[in-house]
């Protein structure tokens, strides 16, 4: 038999009443002839309970012992899901990863999937069992590990590739990929078809329908992968490989954005080699991610200004190591700014079609909306700007790319 593999987020599962219905959805894809393996996330809000019970008790925890607690709603969401499916005469059994095994590395809280042991589960597809397993998790030498915010996404990529699925389906509250985020840009138009290069540039600069991971991980293996509404019984979008024929006219997919960005700026740094190795460095020794960085010279030469951006939750952080650099690196002085947002326009149509830029740059220029920083890549360009401005830029990019015809 064909296999898939199906992946329901948190709100998919929120109550006994979805999660019947999710056992009535995989019921059609089993009577349509599938072999189904199920990857479940932990029931909505419940994984923000369960971290708030382990910072209610101490803020300096072993992280192997917050992931055995983390991961025990998908745990229950699992069992949940195939008792449900038995109930309704469908032979389910849930598997947890660590009895499959799903082997990580040792980074708890943020792991990375190694191997996929296959054999226990091919024994029950065999049997046509519908095999229900947890995302989200996997061990290390008998030990439970996570694989971070959004992993459910990434344990069911992986699982495709192993098992080489014909399909890996991905349940959210949403119906597919938008060309921007409805809730801002009403006339938002839901895409048919993107290309794993451009769900992955979206992913990375702010949309939330797949994680980045995810996307990365189908991108390397092919796999086919669908985005659908768990609430609706309708087509979704399709990543795709390739750009088709009858997408060339297509120059811009999607806009979107991000609202957790904080930047820093660092005036008069001594301009010298190895002062932005240091300063970068000392941020990512601590686990800091940097994503913008500009560095600008003085009228002089003799010193240089340094912008880069952080996550707001990393700002403190970030600007307690940049004081603690300033007898090393020699700034003259240090501004914050927490309240800026990053937009940004994607397509894979823009290495072929030149002026791009000039139309966001304009378009933003038209609305008084001034330009902080830019990044580019070779199907994106990424801006800050006051968060102010944030749907006003939003809205009026999707206007100029005409997105909504």
């Amino acid at each position: 038999m064909k296999l898939i593999v199906a992946k329901f987020g948190g709100t998919s599962v929120e109550t006994i009443d979805r999660i019947k219905s999710v056992a009535s959805r995989i019921k059609n894809e089993v009577n349509n002839g599938y072999n189904v393996i199920v990857v479940v996330s932990a029931m909505a809000g419940e994984t923000n309970r369960l971290i708030k019970l382990v910072e209610s008790l101490t803020n300096d925890y072993r992280t192997s012992e917050y992931d055995t607690v983390i991961s025990s709603g998908e745990q229950v969401t699992s069992g949940l899901l195939a008792i449900a499916l038995n109930d309704i005469n469908i032979k389910a059994k849930s598997y947890q990863a660590w009895q499959i095994p799903i082997t990580t590395d040792d980074n708890f809280s943020k792991a990375n999937i190694e191997n996929i042991s296959k054999d226990k589960v091919n024994f029950e597809l065999d049997n046509e069992y519908v095999i229900v397993v947890p995302g989200f998790q996997g061990t290390y030498k008998n030990r439970i590990t996570t694989l971070g915010r959004g992993g459910s996404d990434t344990s069911a990529v992986a699982i495709a590739a192993a098992f080489k699925a014909g399909r890996c389906d991905i349940y959210t509250d949403v119906d597919g990929v938008y060309t921007a985020d409805p809730r801002v840009v009403s006339n938002a138009l839901k895409l048919k078809t993107i290309t794993f290069e451009e769900m992955l540039e979206l992913a990375s600069q702010g949309a939330k329908v797949l994680q980045t991971r995810s996307v990365a991980l189908a991108m390397n293996y092919n796999i086919k992968l669908q985005v659908l509404s768990s609430f609706e019984d309708k087509p979704g979008t399709f990543i795709i490989g390739e750009r088709q024929k009858n997408m060339e006219k297509t120059i811009i997919s999607g806009i979107t954005y991000t609202s957790n960005e904080a930047k820093i700026t660092l005036f008069n740094v001594n301009d010298k080699p190895g002062q932005a190795a240091m300063i970068f460095g000392a941020l990512a020794d601590k686990g800091i991610n940097v994503d913008m960085i500009v560095q600008t010279s003085t009228k002089d030469g003799e010193a240089t200004d340094i912008t880069f951006t952080v996550l707001q939750s990393d700002l403190l952080n970030a600007a307690d190591i940049i004081v603690k650099l300033k007898p090393e690196i020699g700034y003259n002085k240090m501004i914050e700014d927490s309240k800026v947002s990053k937009v940004s326009v994607v397509g894979s149509g823009m290495r072929t079609k030149p002026g791009i830029a000039k139309i966001m740059f304009k378009t933003l220029a038209d609305n008084n909306i001034n330009i902080q920083v830019i990044s580019t890549s070779e199907i994106k360009i990424s801006v800050l700007i006051s968060s102010d401005y944030t749907e006003l830029a939003v809205r009026t990019l999707h206007d100029e790319f005409q997105l909504s015809n």
